[in-house]
């Protein structure tokens, strides 16, 4: 049987909106191009993990339990228009923890990929910070940085070198069908 591959997916300025430190489940509101985008890498036949920093957590902004109202609330918005996702992770550790679970480290998608029985060097990587590409990078994985949220500071910084800079998650999708039809005919001519 072939495994499924995976789209891993930041939260915060891919997902949603940027809010500094989002505690109000009524503030989640999604970013153009997003259900869109995560509705055509769901077409595709791609598994769709949110990996996130949750340090609100760990600086005692919210709770897991109002964590967990935040994450019930995108899910349902994405919901509404038939988007499903198969896994959110969180690290509420603060930055200064060093612990394994917050970006780039690679203990959640290490987790996130044997829970969810996916090969970490097959996925997609989207986000819009640093972390999230240095964290894919980490295990050889197709990288893309979305403009939205920080990311438009991110690519004018240079501080990362993604294998694709796009607009939105429509644009990232759009990349990953062009990736995933070139593979497909490479396979064909074999």
């Amino acid at each position: 049987m072939k495994q499924l591959r995976y789209v891993v997916l930041d939260r915060d300025g891919t997902i949603i909106v940027e809010r500094h430190y989002l505690s109000d489940p009524n503030q989640v509101e999604l970013v153009p191009g997003a259900i869109t985008g995560l509705r055509q890498l769901r077409e595709m036949g791609l598994g769709l993990v949110i990996l996130t920093n949750q340090s609100a957590v760990g600086r005692g902004l919210l709770d897991e339990v109002r964590l967990e109202v935040i994450h019930k609330r995108l899910c349902e918005l994405l919901e509404n228009d038939k988007v499903y996702i198969d896994g959110i992770y969180f690290c509420p550790h603060l930055p200064e923890a060093d612990c394994d679970c917050r970006k780039p480290k690679p203990g959640f998608l290490n987790l996130a990929s044997e829970e969810l029985n996916f090969d970490p060097r097959s996925c997609f990587v989207i986000g819009d910070n640093a972390c999230d590409i240095e964290m894919g990078q980490c295990f050889g994985a197709t990288t893309i940085l979305v403009r939205t949220g920080y990311g438009d500071q991110v690519a004018t910084d240079g501080i990362v070198s993604p294998d694709h800079v796009v607009n939105n998650l429509w644009d990232a999708a759009q990349v990953i069908k062009g990736i995933l039809l070139k593979a497909e005919t490479r396979e064909k001519n074999l």
